[in-house]
């Protein structure tokens, strides 16, 4: 782990880094943080944020404190922050019996792990599984609001068969329904956002009143993407919120309309590695691998590549973008040659993501910078 001493520049602290190396700035993630508690808090919606972008133990507790409640997408992520304390944790990736042996050894350690399913098949199985290590566990039925991914849709009979299968069994209890509006990344201007949301309020709160109205328990109906936690104004029925990648934001969201630039808490830190004057393009040491190949955000701003690139106080360069990337090559387009007298050879850059979540993945961690000066390193839970 880095040892970051008080008393150097915060350019040369950043120079005696590795490159690529991941950076987060801990006041742009607080403000995030509490900027989505606050619209909870008003809304009498309790947060329950998804880690699977974070992937941080550090960045859990400062979300929510200790405890939890929190939302992983890896048994490894559960494991890893039931050991660091938190005790109420929403596995929201549909379950499998050859899972079960991992999520029981949780449960039988006293933490609340819930799981889901989405078919009634499934829920007989993971009764099964259950039932053979000798535990009950929580489950909630996922449900379709229209992202097509997964879930059974409200109305549909199937519903009322998961919910009387899960409550039947001796190794289930039906916890209730959750949805993720998956398609509210693909919406644009703030209409099409507010109309996704009000769909998957609508969705949810349709499933949990028909489980009821047959007699079913549902104390819990989940709802939750950034965006529609974001821009969502009645939440009326649901109970809490499952937003992810607000934490850090990232080009995606700045397109969508959901954030500004100076939100973004996240970048990688690249050096300058060559000039290809004839090409009229500057090398990075960040390339597919450190950056992703996601392209998302090249759907609302054209031309943003694999990435905008600024200075070290996180100042575009102009319009700089990473244009094309290699795996261990990203590749600069410049307007005029004075740029490569600006950006010499050996020169550090900060990129900000299109996509967060996929972009950290390649890290083991976050080098942190508080009030300009890095401070810490924060480890992430990668792996399954």
């Amino acid at each position: 782990m880095p040892d970051y001493g008080p008393a150097r520049p915060t350019a040369q602290e950043l120079m005696d880094l590795d490159t690529p190396a991941l950076l987060l700035d801990r006041d742009r993630l607080v403000r995030n943080l509490e900027s989505m508690r606050m619209r909870m808090e008003e809304r009498g919606v309790a947060l329950r944020p998804h880690l699977k972008t974070a992937k941080s133990v550090e960045v859990a507790r400062l979300a929510v404190g200790e405890g939890g409640p929190i939302t992983v997408s890896t048994l490894k992520e559960a494991e890893a922050f039931a050991e660091n304390g938190f005790r109420d944790l929403l596995y929201a990736v549909g379950m499998v019996p050859a899972k079960m042996p991992r999520a029981a050894r949780l449960l039988r350690q006293g933490i609340d792990l819930k799981l889901v399913v989405d078919t009634p098949e499934a829920a007989d199985a993971l009764a099964g599984a259950a039932s053979a290590e000798g535990i009950v566990c929580g489950v909630l039925i996922e449900i379709d609001s229209g992202g097509r991914r997964a879930g059974v849709l409200p109305q549909d009979e199937r519903l009322l068969e998961i919910g009387r299968r899960l409550a039947a069994s001796q190794g289930t209890r039906l916890a209730g329904v959750m949805t993720h509006a998956g398609h509210s990344y693909e919406a644009r201007g703030r209409a099409e956002l507010e109309a996704v949301a009000k769909a998957e309020s609508a969705a949810v709160t349709e499933a949990a009143r028909g489980l009821r109205a047959a007699g079913l328990p549902c104390p819990i109906v989940s709802a939750g993407s950034t965006p529609t936690a974001v821009v969502a104004e009645d939440l009326t029925g649901v109970t809490e919120m499952r937003p992810g990648v607000y934490m850090f934001f990232d080009l995606d969201q700045v397109g969508i309309g959901v954030c500004g630039v100076e939100d973004i808490a996240l970048s990688v830190m690249a050096s300058v590695i060559g000039h290809n004057r004839q090409a009229g393009q500057i090398l990075i040491d960040a390339g597919g691998l450190a950056l992703s190949k996601d392209v998302s955000a090249g759907a609302f701003m054209p031309g943003i590549g694999y990435g905008r690139v600024c200075d070290l106080d996180l100042v575009p360069l102009g319009d700089l973008t990473v244009a094309n990337t290699h795996q261990e090559h990203g590749l600069v387009p410049v307007p005029d040659p004075g740029w490569f007298d600006r950006l010499p050879v050996g020169a550090r850059v900060r990129v900000l993501p299109n996509h967060a979540c996929m972009t950290a993945a390649a890290y083991d961690g976050y080098h942190v910078l508080q009030g300009g000066r890095l401070s810490a390193f924060w480890p992430r839970v990668n792996g399954w």
